[in-house]
Formats: structure tokens, C-alpha cells, sequence
């Protein structure tokens, strides 16, 4: 009988293209090519059973492969796979339990399987390979070319090698679960740091083709192999369209593509749908014949060709008062990159929502005061209350210049009552040096947050932080923790670059505390170091920037030797909100922002 024989024929296994077995079975990333591993499985199956064949065999919806064997025949011991007409193992998949046969010529199920005539199988014994969900992929089979009786303890040693082989299958699933949650770690991240540098990016122009322009190449090709930005005018009419390919090449098309697409949005167009409702529209799968039927300009279908189309994802751009849309923005992907998903979708209706806020500050001038306002109030949170500790703060910008900068301080406590106290400074006096700042001080106390680290490796981790979310500056900090200890306080503190911490004891001498490391985001990270002091009652520790010491007029070492003096003068005796009023009013001839953060041990 040939393979096309009625006979021959068998009704179609549906475990065999089970989605989810088959996803698992590509996890293992094995394929019809040796593997070490897996052949030594072979021959020790060989061996112990005294077999001349023995595979291990794994299936997917349309063959059998083998990453091990020994004993195969030519030519399938080169192919090292064979189509299902030649296959015991699918049986096993199919009934997830051991197929021992004495003799396959005398089993219905496998009588005609071609696979006794062309590969000499008569006897045949096969174990379940399973992933770690109990799905069988494959078989490790025995195979013998003559009748045989197959022994208990046979069996049970086979069983044995299967349960072994079933461990190395999951292992491969395992590491390749591992890559995939790195890469999907990695994706995270890009994004974050695309994110986290996104306000300070679009914030930083007040021109709007210039916000657009960044805005569209800080997406592609991190998020899209292509994207459109589409603004509409007040009347809700696309008044311009632009965008970034990841080809250069493509440019061209891409510039003319946005052209015509100003006056060629269709009634079915999924942008113009975007612009009319405010609901993003996303397409895991799409072609070009979605932009065919959503154009009045048939001219842009050889286009979108050419800078291909497999997967579609449009959100609005809103305006940040108001809720009203003023635009739209598209991420395209072509034949080869994943279709996108929900995290994709939720990436960019943030990317809309930031981009709305973008558009808005061009509009409207005195949006940026807006932002100067609500960066201020994040900066100068209210100090919280902790038994034995007294606290104070003070801010003050530099003089003629907007009304925040660079300069910020932070106190808060853990869950076990222990106080974490922040200053620092970043470099600049605008709003870009802000929202520098914005992010640094929101690191820090996510960083810090719960955790019980030495001072000196959450500065490290402060650093890799920077470093690794590209968060671009140049900055200053003292990071203290702060704890009861024998009736005062005892303080844990790392200095990165920063003035150092002054002590005012409560006897009235004045000292600093020595011990300052390199600045925070430096290119190469350095080891950082930390140091402890103990507060009895009545001790004061000041944390300033160095705007209260730093004048053109006069080196760094005599502002801080007058603030010392002032300290002085003050004495322990006044209450210590007093005691940073007259820091900050001695300080008339500032030039630089001035943070100050007190605290004094009850």
C-alpha cells in the first residue's frame, strides 16, 4: 500500500496542534539538528534496553524531530526527522500515557504506519516527554526491528531516563522563558527611560515642530519601526503631519506619505476615527489594505508599501486642559516586528497624553509657569512628624530667574519608623534643571523606600539608576538614615559631591563632618562611602546646598567658614525653624538657588 492509500489515512490528533503545546514545544528552541544532551539520552537508552534504535522524539502539528537518536537508518538518521505518516510517537501525545507494543504489526492503531515498513519498527516502547504544565511533547522510545517482550524493570528504567529528559525539556523552556523575560526587562526599561526624559525633552521648546520632531524620533524605532504625529486645527481638521522611520532611506516616502495625508483621510480612516472620538484604535494585524480603505488618495497605498505595514496602534493627543483632542499619534510596524499589544497601547496613550501637554505649552506661553508651579510644590514636601526628632526646611530660588531650579531637599519615614533625610542639587537654574530634579528626588525615594541597605549602597543604587535610566545630570546629595540610639540619634550618611553636613552641638561648638565623594552621574560609577555620627539631645544637623556658601566674589572655604560663624552666633537655644530664617535672610547676596534641611535630636 502507498502513503495515499485510504487505508493508510488516520483521523487528525488534536492534541498535536494544541496552541499552548506547541508554544511550549518552541520554547525549548530544539529543532530536527543533533543536541549533545539529548543523544546521550539516546544512547543510554540503547544501552540499558539493548536496543539498536532508541530517539528522543518531539512533535509538533505536522512531523516528528529528533534531538537525540542513535541506531536510525539512512536517510532519516541524517534528516533526523520524518513526516506523521512515519510516526508512533504522536500516539503517545495523543493518549499522554506510555505506548509499550510488542509488536506494532498486531496494533490497529499502528499496523499500517509506515514507519514498520521504512524504518524497521516492530517493537516499540515510548515514555511521555511533559513540560512542567504536564503537556506531552514527545516520546523517549525504545525501538526494536523484532517481536520483543519488554521487561518490568525495562520499563521502569526507561520511565526513569524519560522523567530526566522531561527535566532537561524544561530547563530549555526555563532558560528561554528567562531570555524572554530579559528582553521583555530590557524593553521595559528603554521605555521607562524614554518615558522618564520624555517631559524634560518636549518641555524644553516651546516651538512645536520642534517638540514634534522630537517626539516622533524618541519613538522609532524603540516602540515602532515607523510613526506619524498628526495635529489637527481648531475646527479638528489635520493641519499637519509628520514623522520618523527607522530607514533612512525611507525618509522620502515617509515625508510625502505625511504630504498627502493631510488631505486624504477617509471617511474609514482608523487616524480620522482617533480624531473624532478620542478612542485610540489598535491592530495586532493589519495590511494595506487598511489603508486603502482609509484614504481618499489611492497614491498613498504604494507608499505605505514601501514603508511597510503589519501592525497599527493610533491614540489621541489631548489637550492637557480640556480633554479636547488636537492631534493623533500612529505607530506602525512592518512584516517582521510583533504586532502590537496592550502594554504598547498603554505606552502610548501616555506618550499621547505627554504630547498633548507639549502642544499645549507652545499654545499657551504661560503653561510653563503652570509646570514651574507644580515642580515647585513636588520639590518642597511637607516634613513629617517623628517622635524625638525636630525638623525644618527652607527653600529660596536664585534671584531673577524662574521660580524653581535645581536645589531640593526630602525627609521621609520608612515602615519601621526610621527617618530617611535627602538634599541635593542639580545642575542648572531653569526648568529643564527642575524636572531634572523632579526625577532625582523621586529615584532617591523609590529607591530608599522599604529598604534596609547601608546608606552607601543605596547611593550606589542611585547611581546605576541614573546611569541606567539615561537620566541626564550632573548633581549633588547627602543621604542619611536616621535612628533612635541611647536616648539621641544616631545618623548613617553618604555624601556624593556634596557640601558637607555641619553639626551645632548642643554645648554650642560648631563642627563639619568631614568625608566627601564623587558626584552622582559620572560616566564611570564609583565606589562610594559611608560614614556615621551620633546626635545626643539638643544636637543640631544642618543639610544646605551650597548656594548658602558660594559667592563669585570669594573662594568656597570662606563662604563656609561665615556660615559656620552665623551657626555660631545663633547658638542651640534658637528654635530651629529661627535658626534656617537666619541662615537664609544672613545669605542677601545669593546668586544660586538655597536648600537648607535641620533636624535636632529631642
Amino acid at each position: 500500500m502507498s502513503e495515499d492509500d485510504p487505508e493508510r489515512k488516520a483521523a487528525p490528533i488534536p492534541a498535536l496542534t494544541d496552541p499552548d503545546r506547541l508554544r511550549s514545544l518552541d520554547e525549548t528552541r530544539l529543532d530536527a539538528v543533533p543536541d549533545e544532551a539529548f543523544d546521550r539520552f539516546a544512547r543510554l537508552v540503547s544501552d540499558l534496553l539493548d536496543v539498536p534504535v532508541a530517539l528522543v522524539s518531539l512533535v509538533d502539528a505536522d512531523r516528528q524531530f529528533f534531538p537525540g537518536e542513535t541506531g536510525l537508518p539512512q536517510p532519516w538518521a541524517g534528516r533526523r526527522e520524518t513526516p506523521l505518516s512515519h510516526s508512533f510517537c504522536q500516539h503517545v501525545v495523543d493518549i499522554e500515557a506510555p505506548m509499550v507494543l510488542p509488536d506494532a504489526r498486531l496494533y490497529p492503531r499502528v499496523r499500517l504506519n509506515l514507519a514498520i515498513e521504512d524504518l524497521g519498527v516492530v517493537a516499540y516502547a515510548g515514555m511521555p516527554l511533559t513540560d512542567l504544565d504536564g503537556r506531552v511533547l514527545g516520546s523517549l522510545c525504545a525501538i526494536d526491528s523484532k517481536p520483543r517482550a519488554w521487561t518490568r524493570e525495562q520499563l521502569r528504567t526507561l520511565a526513569d531516563l524519560a522523567a530526566a529528559c522531561s527535566s532537561e525539556l524544561r530547563l530549555r523552556i526555563a532558560v528561554r522563558s528567562a531570555e524572554q523575560a530579559r528582553r521583555r526587562a530590557e524593553e521595559a526599561h528603554d521605555r521607562l527611560a524614554m518615558l522618564a526624559g520624555m517631559s524634560e525633552m518636549l518641555g524644553g521648546t516651546l516651538d512645536v515642530s520642534t517638540a514634534v520632531d522630537r517626539l516622533a524620533h524618541a519613538m522609532v524605532p524603540l516602540l515602532a519601526d515607523w510613526c506619524l504625529i498628526t495635529l489637527v486645527d481648531p475646527a479638528g481638521r489635520p493641519r499637519g503631519v509628520s514623522g520618523a522611520h527607522r530607514d533612512p532611506e525611507r525618509d522620502a516616502d515617509l515625508a510625502r506619505f505625511a504630504q498627502l495625508l493631510v488631505t486624504g483621510l477617509g471617511p474609514e480612516s482608523l487616524i480620522r476615527s482617533v480624531l473624532r472620538t478620542g478612542r485610540p484604535v489598535m491592530r495586532g494585524a493589519a495590511g494595506i489594505e487598511d489603508v486603502a480603505r482609509g484614504t481618499t488618495r489611492p497614491d498613498l497605498v504604494p507608499l505605505a508599501d514601501r514603508l511597510g505595514i503589519s501592525s497599527h496602534l493610533t491614540v489621541p493627543i489631548t489637550a492637557a486642559v480640556g480633554d479636547r483632542v488636537i492631534g493623533a499619534v500612529t505607530l506602525v510596524n512592518r512584516p517582521g516586528r510583533r504586532g502590537f499589544d496592550a502594554s504598547d497601547l498603554r505606552t502610548a496613550q501616555d506618550i499621547g497624553v505627554r504630547a498633548g501637554q507639549a502642544v499645549g505649552n507652545s499654545r499657551l506661553y504661560g503653561e510653563q509657569r503652570h509646570v514651574a508651579e507644580v515642580l515647585q510644590h513636588s520639590m518642597l514636601p511637607a516634613l513629617p512628624a517623628v517622635p524625638g526628632i525636630e525638623l525644618a526646611a527652607r527653600y529660596l530660588p536664585a534671584a531673577d530667574r524662574v521660580e524653581v531650579g535645581g536645589d531640593w531637599y526630602d525627609a521621609f519615614v520608612q515602615p519601621d519608623g526610621e527617618l530617611v533625610a535627602a538634599i541635593g542639587d542639580v545642575a542648572g537654574h531653569d526648568i529643564e534643571a527642575a524636572a531634572t530634579m523632579g526625577q532625582l528626588r523621586n529615584l532617591v525615594r523609590g529607591n530608599a523606600y522599604g529598604r534596609d541597605d547601608p546608606v552607601e549602597e543605596l547611593v550606589a543604587n542611585l547611581d546605576r539608576a541614573i546611569g541606567g535610566l539615561r537620566v541626564p545630570t550632573v548633581a549633588t546629595a547627602v543621604l542619611a538614615r536616621v535612628r533612635p540610639d541611647d536616648g539621641g540619634l544616631r545618623v548613617h550618611w553618604c555624601n556624593a559631591g556634596h557640601p558637607p553636613p555641619l553639626l551645632l552641638r548642643a554645648d554650642g561648638t560648631v563642627a563639619v563632618a568631614r568625608g566627601r565623594g564623587p558626584l552622582l552621574g559620572l560616566t564611570r560609577t564609583p565606589r562610594r562611602t559611608g560614614r556615621t555620627l551620633t546626635l545626643a539631645p539638643g544636637d543640631t544637623l544642618l543639610l544646605h546646598t551650597d548656594g548658602l556658601i558660594e559667592r563669585r566674589d570669594q573662594p568656597i572655604d570662606e563662604g563656609q567658614a561665615e556660615l559656620l560663624e552665623r551657626i555660631a552666633a545663633a547658638g542651640p537655644a534658637v528654635p530651629l525653624a529661627a535658626l534656617c530664617d537666619r541662615l537664609l535672610t544672613a545669605a542677601d547676596r545669593r546668586e544660586d538657588d538655597v536648600a537648607v534641611l535641620a533636624l535636632r535630636a529631642g
